[in-house]
């Protein structure tokens, strides 16, 4: 008697897929249709689902009904054109596809000899991505260095922070117990993964020292330089400092060449996190902002966020790749092949924490080839443009104020009437759903941010979004 087969064919397969194609396509053609922000109830969504799994099989049609009645009521929208808040999150249709393929083929590009093809096209397209971006030819393979796709910019940080560790202590050869006297620096707006990554390394939260920042919320370096001669008299290691390119509140742009010339005098490892300014990088007017780039042992940023490639994408260069491979290569036996001895390969599972690998670098070259060079920057120019307008409405605004100068496309304003009248503003606003943004706090005060750089957004979805503001603040006052 021939055994059931649960599995779906290759012709299924071919029909269903071309259900979910459109189904996706149908959303972003009436995306715009959904409250930005998700109006469920804490545990709606949960109680929405059958306590138990299905016994028997059910179809995709029955999965999409639920799709569209039970999961999309609790999706905050990050692709609307009319959501500004926290940070770009983007993808694109060629993103999608790229990471269908990579589904698809389903490999685990752990080592080079398990898919070569895995390894080789995320060497090529970071290559790439680093002409691209005019970096230093240190960050290449054909170089010292090279780039590796982690999953964050969070990951990418505490690799760097683990490979510093290493270094530091000389691979843990014959500095036993100078771990705890390393030191690590950041600046008070530094993202809070940096902190997290200390904590992870074994470092500890009190061999970190937040340096305090200019009073445009960059890292002065001046009080780096104090604080780390402070620690060496007391007999501390300094041993990693994190630059940023970009900070989460304020999008601050430390001073990357002082802060690098500084590390190198002080032999610590110099990180720079351009998380969500990075994909700037590729329009030539904006490499000043990296000046000095060269001086550093690791970058990263995340094209999942402005580059039109969808979650999760992060690319990290690095100038020396030895001492990451150093850092995390362990070699059990059953990992052993032909390839990985001759040394010709790149085994990426050595540069980064875990040893699982997606093929992740087949979305970015799907983009890349989408959209070009020209494209890519094209609508990055167009994204820094509509920010530029938004903050001119609101300095033209007698009830507004621009509380940092937007360096690209995010906007920190407020409104005159105080912290309280701004929360409330931003509350009721989000409570329709009709468009999507948040606040933070600088110097004490409440301030009201606006990213500007979704996918499909037009000048029309910001003119919009500033009427709303504006209607909404008159109505509160």
């Amino acid at each position: 008697m021939k055994s059931k087969n649960y599995h779906m064919t290759p012709a299924q397969f071919r029909e269903e897929g071309k259900k979910i194609i459109d189904w996706i396509a149908d959303y972003y053609e009436n995306i715009e249709e959904y409250p930005v922000l998700s109006q469920v109830k804490p545990g709606e969504i949960k109680d929405s689902l059958p306590i138990s799994a299905p016994q028997k099989s059910e179809s995709i049609d029955e999965m999409i009904r639920d799709l569209n009645e039970k999961i999309m009521p609790g999706i905050t929208h990050w692709q609307s054109p009319n959501f500004f808040a926290y940070f770009n999150s983007n993808t694109s249709f060629p993103s999608i596809l790229g990471d269908l393929v990579s589904s698809g083929l389903g490999v685990q590009g752990m080592i080079w000899a398990t898919s070569p093809a895995a390894t080789e096209v995320e060497t090529r397209v970071l290559d790439w991505l680093a002409e691209m971006m005019d970096m230093p030819e240190s960050f290449k393979s054909t170089s010292t260095g090279g780039g590796v796709i982690q999953d964050t910019a969070s990951t990418a940080a505490l690799t760097a922070l683990i490979a510093a560790r290493e270094r530091a202590t000389k691979f843990q050869s014959n500095n036993k117990g100078l771990e705890e006297k390393l030191v690590a620096y950041i600046s008070t707006q530094t993202h809070s993964s940096v902190e997290k990554g200390v904590k992870i390394a074994g470092i500890g939260k009190d061999n970190l020292r937040l340096i305090d920042v200019d009073e445009n919320f960059a890292m002065r370096p001046d009080l780096l330089e104090k604080q780390i001669q402070k620690d060496k008299k007391d007999g501390l290691h300094p041993f990693f400092v994190c630059g940023t390119v970009g900070t989460t509140s304020s999008t601050a742009i430390d001073p990357i060449k002082a802060i690098g010339e500084i590390c190198k005098q002080e032999n610590c490892w110099y990180h720079i996190d351009a998380a969500s300014f990075g994909t700037a990088m590729i329009c030539p007017e904006f490499r000043h902002f990296i000046n000095g780039v060269e001086l550093a042992d690791s970058y990263s940023f995340n094209p999942h966020k402005w580059m039109f490639t969808n979650f999760d994408c992060n690319v990290f260069w690095v100038a020396n790749r030895d001492e990451l491979i150093n850092t995390f290569s362990i070699l059990p036996e059953y990992l052993r092949n032909k390839a990985t001895e001759t040394g010709e390969v790149f085994d990426y599972r050595d540069w980064h924490i875990q040893l699982g690998r997606r093929f992740r670098s087949l979305k970015l070259w799907f983009v890349i080839r989408h959209y070009g060079v020209e494209g890519l920057r094209h609508h990055i120019r167009e994204h820094i443009k509509l920010a530029q307008d938004f903050k001119n409405w609101v300095a033209e605004s007698k009830d507004f104020e621009v509380v940092v100068e937007p360096l690209l496309n995010l906007i920190s304003f407020r409104h005159i009437a105080g912290d309280d009248f701004n929360i409330r503003l931003m509350n009721t606003i989000n409570e329709t759903g009709k468009i999507y943004f948040t606040h933070t706090k600088l110097n004490g005060q409440v301030v009201l941010r606006m990213n500007i750089g979704q996918t499909h957004i037009e000048e029309k979805h910001v003119k919009v979004a500033w009427n709303i503001i504006q209607e909404t603040a008159k109505k509160l006052v």
